[in-house]
Protein backbone atom coordinates (compact mmCIF):
# COMPACT_ATOMS: atom_id res chain seq x y z
CA UNK A 1 0.00 0.00 0.00
CA UNK A 2 2.83 2.71 1.10
CA UNK A 3 4.66 1.50 -2.42
CA UNK A 4 1.25 1.64 -4.24
CA UNK A 5 0.88 5.41 -2.75
CA UNK A 6 4.38 6.84 -3.42
CA UNK A 7 3.71 5.54 -6.89
CA UNK A 8 0.62 7.90 -6.89
CA UNK A 9 2.42 10.49 -5.80
CA UNK A 10 4.97 10.73 -8.23
CA UNK A 11 2.80 10.01 -10.83
CA UNK A 12 1.34 13.35 -10.00
CA UNK A 13 4.51 15.21 -10.20
CA UNK A 14 5.12 13.80 -13.41
CA UNK A 15 1.62 14.55 -14.85
CA UNK A 16 1.87 18.08 -13.08
CA UNK A 17 5.22 18.27 -14.51
CA UNK A 18 4.92 17.13 -18.30
CA UNK A 19 1.20 16.72 -19.17
CA UNK A 20 1.23 12.90 -19.17
CA UNK A 21 2.79 9.94 -17.31
CA UNK A 22 0.22 8.96 -14.73
CA UNK A 23 -0.90 5.37 -16.68
CA UNK A 24 2.88 4.77 -17.61
CA UNK A 25 3.96 5.08 -13.89
CA UNK A 26 1.06 3.44 -12.07
CA UNK A 27 0.01 0.56 -14.49
CA UNK A 28 2.89 -1.16 -14.32
CA UNK A 29 3.96 -0.88 -10.69
CA UNK A 30 0.46 -2.36 -9.97
CA UNK A 31 0.59 -4.80 -12.37
CA UNK A 32 4.00 -5.95 -10.62
CA UNK A 33 1.80 -5.70 -7.14
CA UNK A 34 -1.73 -6.87 -7.83
CA UNK A 35 -2.65 -7.14 -11.67
CA UNK A 36 -3.56 -5.51 -14.71
CA UNK A 37 -7.72 -5.22 -14.42
CA UNK A 38 -6.56 -3.99 -10.41
CA UNK A 39 -4.42 -0.96 -12.33
CA UNK A 40 -7.07 -0.15 -15.08
CA UNK A 41 -9.89 0.27 -12.45
CA UNK A 42 -7.45 2.29 -10.24
CA UNK A 43 -6.90 4.62 -12.58
CA UNK A 44 -10.53 5.49 -13.93
CA UNK A 45 -10.90 9.30 -11.36
CA UNK A 46 -7.35 9.91 -12.16
CA UNK A 47 -7.64 9.57 -15.63
CA UNK A 48 -10.73 11.00 -15.66
CA UNK A 49 -10.67 13.91 -13.28
CA UNK A 50 -7.04 15.03 -13.48
CA UNK A 51 -7.13 15.52 -17.32
CA UNK A 52 -10.33 17.03 -17.27
CA UNK A 53 -9.03 19.81 -14.80
CA UNK A 54 -5.78 19.79 -17.70
CA UNK A 55 -8.67 20.55 -20.21
CA UNK A 56 -9.84 23.72 -18.40
CA UNK A 57 -6.57 25.17 -17.77
CA UNK A 58 -5.34 24.55 -20.85
CA UNK A 59 -8.58 24.92 -23.33
CA UNK A 60 -7.20 28.48 -25.20
CA UNK A 61 -4.39 25.73 -26.51
CA UNK A 62 -5.75 22.81 -28.13
CA UNK A 63 -5.05 21.25 -31.45
CA UNK A 64 -8.70 22.09 -34.16
CA UNK A 65 -11.62 19.99 -33.11
CA UNK A 66 -12.27 18.03 -36.12
CA UNK A 67 -8.76 16.06 -35.54
CA UNK A 68 -9.21 15.91 -31.96
CA UNK A 69 -12.84 14.43 -32.54
CA UNK A 70 -11.74 11.95 -35.03
CA UNK A 71 -8.70 11.03 -32.46
CA UNK A 72 -11.05 10.47 -29.62
CA UNK A 73 -13.84 8.50 -31.34
CA UNK A 74 -11.14 6.46 -33.08
CA UNK A 75 -9.86 5.64 -29.36
CA UNK A 76 -13.11 5.15 -28.21
CA UNK A 77 -13.72 1.86 -30.33
CA UNK A 78 -10.18 1.03 -29.47
CA UNK A 79 -11.16 0.67 -26.12
CA UNK A 80 -14.00 -1.33 -26.36
CA UNK A 81 -12.14 -4.29 -28.17
CA UNK A 82 -9.07 -3.81 -25.72
CA UNK A 83 -11.77 -4.13 -22.86
CA UNK A 84 -12.80 -7.73 -24.86
CA UNK A 85 -9.70 -8.62 -24.55
CA UNK A 86 -9.01 -7.99 -21.19
CA UNK A 87 -11.98 -9.79 -20.15
CA UNK A 88 -11.02 -12.92 -22.70
CA UNK A 89 -6.80 -12.82 -21.81
CA UNK A 90 -5.42 -14.77 -19.23
CA UNK A 91 -3.54 -12.28 -16.33
CA UNK A 92 -0.26 -13.68 -17.06
CA UNK A 93 -0.92 -12.61 -21.02
CA UNK A 94 -1.97 -9.25 -19.58
CA UNK A 95 0.86 -9.02 -17.67
CA UNK A 96 3.07 -9.40 -20.44
CA UNK A 97 0.75 -7.30 -22.72
CA UNK A 98 2.20 -4.62 -20.34
CA UNK A 99 5.69 -5.43 -20.16
CA UNK A 100 5.22 -5.14 -24.39
CA UNK A 101 3.41 -1.96 -23.74
CA UNK A 102 6.66 -0.65 -22.07
CA UNK A 103 8.97 -1.86 -24.60
CA UNK A 104 7.38 -0.25 -27.20
CA UNK A 105 7.31 2.92 -25.12
CA UNK A 106 10.78 2.87 -24.44
CA UNK A 107 11.93 1.82 -27.91
CA UNK A 108 9.98 4.99 -29.70
CA UNK A 109 11.86 7.03 -26.59
CA UNK A 110 15.01 5.93 -27.21
CA UNK A 111 14.49 6.28 -30.83
CA UNK A 112 15.38 9.97 -30.70
CA UNK A 113 13.74 11.13 -33.34
CA UNK A 114 14.22 14.66 -34.48
CA UNK A 115 12.14 15.31 -37.58
CA UNK A 116 8.28 16.57 -37.37
CA UNK A 117 5.52 14.92 -37.91
CA UNK A 118 3.60 17.50 -40.47
CA UNK A 119 0.42 17.83 -39.06
CA UNK A 120 -1.16 16.82 -42.65
CA UNK A 121 0.19 13.98 -42.10
CA UNK A 122 -0.76 13.88 -38.68
CA UNK A 123 -4.71 14.58 -39.88
CA UNK A 124 -4.07 11.40 -42.56
CA UNK A 125 -2.95 8.97 -40.17
CA UNK A 126 -4.86 9.81 -36.30
CA UNK A 127 -7.64 7.54 -36.97
CA UNK A 128 -6.01 4.47 -36.94
CA UNK A 129 -3.45 5.55 -34.36
CA UNK A 130 -6.28 6.46 -32.14
CA UNK A 131 -7.85 2.60 -32.49
CA UNK A 132 -4.68 1.21 -31.72
CA UNK A 133 -4.16 4.22 -28.44
CA UNK A 134 -7.33 3.14 -27.55
CA UNK A 135 -6.50 -0.93 -27.34
CA UNK A 136 -3.14 -0.49 -25.11
CA UNK A 137 -5.64 1.67 -23.12
CA UNK A 138 -7.65 -0.97 -22.87
CA UNK A 139 -5.80 -4.06 -22.73
CA UNK A 140 -3.20 -2.90 -20.87
CA UNK A 141 -3.88 0.22 -19.66
CA UNK A 142 -1.41 2.76 -21.39
CA UNK A 143 -2.38 4.32 -24.54
CA UNK A 144 0.92 6.04 -24.31
CA UNK A 145 2.68 3.91 -26.91
CA UNK A 146 0.44 5.22 -29.25
CA UNK A 147 -1.10 8.25 -28.36
CA UNK A 148 1.69 9.81 -26.52
CA UNK A 149 4.27 9.22 -29.16
CA UNK A 150 1.69 10.57 -31.82
CA UNK A 151 1.41 13.80 -30.84
CA UNK A 152 4.97 14.12 -29.72
CA UNK A 153 5.94 13.49 -33.06
CA UNK A 154 4.56 16.33 -33.82
CA UNK A 155 6.01 18.81 -31.74
CA UNK A 156 3.78 20.94 -30.26
CA UNK A 157 4.22 23.29 -27.75
CA UNK A 158 3.86 22.53 -24.01
CA UNK A 159 0.39 23.83 -23.25
CA UNK A 160 -0.90 22.68 -26.68
CA UNK A 161 0.49 18.91 -25.91
CA UNK A 162 -1.15 18.85 -22.74
CA UNK A 163 -4.51 20.32 -23.53
CA UNK A 164 -4.50 17.91 -26.66
CA UNK A 165 -3.55 15.15 -24.97
CA UNK A 166 -5.80 15.43 -22.07
CA UNK A 167 -8.77 16.03 -24.39
CA UNK A 168 -8.25 12.50 -25.62
CA UNK A 169 -7.68 10.73 -22.55
CA UNK A 170 -10.79 12.53 -21.12
CA UNK A 171 -12.80 10.88 -24.09
CA UNK A 172 -11.15 7.39 -23.85
CA UNK A 173 -12.06 7.53 -19.95
CA UNK A 174 -15.82 8.11 -20.61
CA UNK A 175 -15.67 4.96 -22.96
CA UNK A 176 -13.49 2.82 -20.67
CA UNK A 177 -15.88 3.48 -17.65
CA UNK A 178 -19.12 1.71 -19.04
CA UNK A 179 -17.10 -0.70 -20.25
CA UNK A 180 -15.40 -1.73 -17.26
CA UNK A 181 -18.91 -1.78 -15.51
CA UNK A 182 -20.61 -4.21 -18.17
CA UNK A 183 -17.63 -6.67 -17.74
CA UNK A 184 -17.13 -6.55 -13.73
CA UNK A 185 -13.60 -5.27 -13.49
CA UNK A 186 -14.63 -1.88 -12.20
CA UNK A 187 -16.64 -2.61 -8.96
CA UNK A 188 -17.74 0.12 -5.91
CA UNK A 189 -14.19 -1.40 -4.08
CA UNK A 190 -12.28 -0.30 -6.58
CA UNK A 191 -14.07 2.80 -7.24
CA UNK A 192 -13.21 3.93 -3.67
CA UNK A 193 -9.51 2.92 -4.53
CA UNK A 194 -9.61 5.07 -7.41
CA UNK A 195 -10.82 7.82 -5.79
CA UNK A 196 -8.42 7.82 -3.37
CA UNK A 197 -5.64 7.31 -5.88
CA UNK A 198 -7.07 11.03 -7.72
CA UNK A 199 -7.02 12.79 -4.40
CA UNK A 200 -3.09 11.97 -4.06
CA UNK A 201 -2.66 12.61 -7.85
CA UNK A 202 -3.66 16.27 -7.50
CA UNK A 203 -2.30 17.26 -4.14
CA UNK A 204 0.89 16.32 -6.14
CA UNK A 205 0.06 17.91 -9.35
CA UNK A 206 0.83 21.72 -8.47
CA UNK A 207 4.47 20.29 -7.31
CA UNK A 208 5.26 18.76 -11.00
CA UNK A 209 3.76 21.75 -12.46
CA UNK A 210 6.00 24.30 -10.86
CA UNK A 211 8.93 21.26 -11.39
CA UNK A 212 7.68 21.28 -15.11
CA UNK A 213 8.52 24.68 -15.75
CA UNK A 214 12.37 25.11 -14.15
CA UNK A 215 13.42 21.69 -14.80
CA UNK A 216 14.25 20.20 -18.50
CA UNK A 217 11.87 17.42 -19.18
CA UNK A 218 14.39 15.14 -20.62
CA UNK A 219 15.05 14.48 -16.29
CA UNK A 220 11.52 13.42 -16.24
CA UNK A 221 11.85 11.11 -19.37
CA UNK A 222 15.16 9.59 -18.14
CA UNK A 223 13.32 8.64 -14.48
CA UNK A 224 10.59 7.41 -16.22
CA UNK A 225 12.28 5.14 -18.59
CA UNK A 226 14.83 3.85 -15.89
CA UNK A 227 11.66 3.87 -13.72
CA UNK A 228 9.66 1.61 -16.64
CA UNK A 229 12.65 -0.89 -17.40
CA UNK A 230 12.85 -2.14 -14.13
CA UNK A 231 9.25 -2.76 -13.86
CA UNK A 232 9.08 -4.83 -17.07
CA UNK A 233 11.85 -6.88 -16.75
CA UNK A 234 10.37 -7.78 -13.22
CA UNK A 235 6.86 -8.20 -14.40
CA UNK A 236 8.26 -10.83 -17.12
CA UNK A 237 10.60 -12.61 -14.86
CA UNK A 238 7.63 -13.29 -12.42
CA UNK A 239 4.67 -14.36 -15.61
CA UNK A 240 7.63 -16.94 -16.86
CA UNK A 241 7.68 -18.16 -13.31
CA UNK A 242 4.76 -18.18 -12.77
Amino acid sequence: MIIALLTFAIAGIIKGAIGSGVPVVVVPVLTMLYDVKLAIAVLVAPNLFSNALQVWQYRQHLLPLRFLLSFAVAGGAGIVLGTWGLVALSPTLLSLGVAAAILLYLIIKLAKRTAALPFTVAKRIVLPVGLLAGVLQGAAGMSAPASVTFLNAMRLERPVFIGSISVFFVAITLVQIPALLSAGILTWERSLYSLAALLVILAAMPLGARLGKRLPHRWFDRLIMCLLATIAIKIVVDALMA
